[in-house]
């Protein structure tokens, strides 16, 4: 293997895992040092959130 096609490799595979490892759903976002009950501020009680499908799910 020459040095071109070994850089070719890792790049792909570093894309690669960039893009795999993007997938999911995004997430409250927490404070560092925060409990989630109490990162809402309120009670203790969040909004329902409605879950809706995503493209890919069927995938997962």
């Amino acid at each position: 293997m020459t040095l071109k096609s070994i850089a070719r490799l890792a790049l792909v595979l570093v894309l690669s895992a960039t893009v795999i490892s993007a997938c999911g759903r995004k997430g409250d976002l927490d404070r560092p040092g925060v409990t989630s009950s109490n990162a809402a501020g309120t009670d203790g009680k969040k909004q329902p959130v409605e879950d809706r499908p995503f493209l890919l799910d069927p995938l997962l």
